[in-house]
């Protein structure tokens, strides 16, 4: 077919080929999807599951989960979502430079988080600790695209776009090379913003950062960022992995750990988090006992979907934002005033 003839999404995907790198994820190569669809006569695959995700539920609610900090006093500290929106454009980056596949890159850093749980860390390991058969966010990302969201139809993503999200964990092993550069993304993200936090919570100070690690990567948010990007893009280029120098990599993953050491078990960073934990295994224990409470799509998972009521309960906790769970708990736990007037 003539080049004129082609609709827009042809013609963006016959350019992909003529641009991108040979090892780039192309859209017209996808695995698809579980269900059929018409494809899109403008967007691309991975530019169309980009949009399901920028538009589904999920997504909006995480402008109200914790990142690392509950309930902190300010405006400029990260929460789930803006962290999601600094792993994209570092991933955004990356995928561009080395010509990958941008596309696919931002729509696996958008989805990467939804299943996280009202109050960060601390709401997966309550869910985790009782709801039967654990609680994993990247797991849970993975139910809420394929199953909770769209009134329980999902979202019908592409496979390379959920094996992305299932596998961005540190553990993780994408099978491609943009899901690779989201892997990295979320830990240059959240190291980095996460120093910045607790700067500004003064948990830290930037002199307290061990120079061994600063000296290497830099001594500023935007420097260490610059210099861990740079690295990647400079060690992964025409080549079929995404890869970082040694010197770089073991600064990075040691000033990791500095951050668990001195940041995320930090007594004041962390000092609400055991009543986060109490105030969802109330809840879902409530949960489990009223069934007739929850919304009716997840009535529905248990009486139609035969889904275990445990589960439909943890979906819905998971679901929450951190001031809604406490709008709920307040409404169901504390007892009102009355009186005749």
């Amino acid at each position: 077919m003539e080049y004129k003839n082609l609709n827009m999404r042809q013609k963006q995907e016959l350019r992909e080929h003529e641009y991108l790198s040979p090892y780039a994820s192309f859209s017209d190569c996808s695995l698809g999807r579980d269900e059929f669809e018409e494809p899109c006569d403008i967007r691309p695959v991975y530019q169309r599951d980009r949009d399901r995700i920028l538009h589904c539920k999920a997504f909006r609610r995480l402008k109200h989960k914790t990142q690392v900090f509950l309930a902190p006093e300010g405006d400029h500290y990260r929460t789930r979502l803006t962290h999601t929106l600094e792993v994209s454009q570092n991933a955004r980056t990356i995928a561009k430079a080395l010509r990958l596949n941008e596309d696919l890159a931002e729509a696996i850093a958008l989805g990467h988080d939804l299943g996280h749980t009202p109050f960060g860390h601390a709401g997966e390991r309550a869910l985790n600790r009782i709801c039967p058969g654990g609680f994993e966010h990247h797991l849970q990302s993975i139910r809420v695209v394929e199953l909770l969201e769209n009134h329980g139809k999902g979202l019908n993503l592409t496979k390379e776009v959920r094996d992305g999200i299932i596998n961005h964990q540190t553990e993780g092993k994408p099978s491609t090379l943009e899901g690779k550069i989201v892997r990295l993304s979320d830990k240059i993200a959240y190291i980095n913003h996460d120093i910045d936090d607790a700067i500004r919570g003064h948990i830290i100070t930037e002199e307290e950062i061990p120079s061994e690690y600063t000296d290497v990567l830099g001594h500023s948010l935007s420097d260490r960022i610059n210099t861990i990007i740079h690295d990647i893009v400079t060690n992964s280029e025409d080549k079929n992995d995404i890869i970082m120098s040694s010197e770089i990599e073991t600064a990075m993953l040691n000033l990791r750990k500095y951050m668990f050491s001195s940041v995320y078990t930090n007594k004041k960073a962390k000092g609400q988090e055991e009543k986060a934990e109490q105030l969802l295994v109330l809840m879902f224990s409530y949960y489990e006992k009223h069934l007739e409470l929850l919304p009716e799509e997840y009535i529905d998972m248990v009486n139609q979907k035969n889904e275990p009521l445990h589960r439909a309960v943890c979906d819905y906790i998971a679901g929450m934002t951190d001031r809604f769970v406490v709008a709920k708990f307040n409404e169901i736990m504390l007892p009102t005033a009355w009186g005749v007037y």
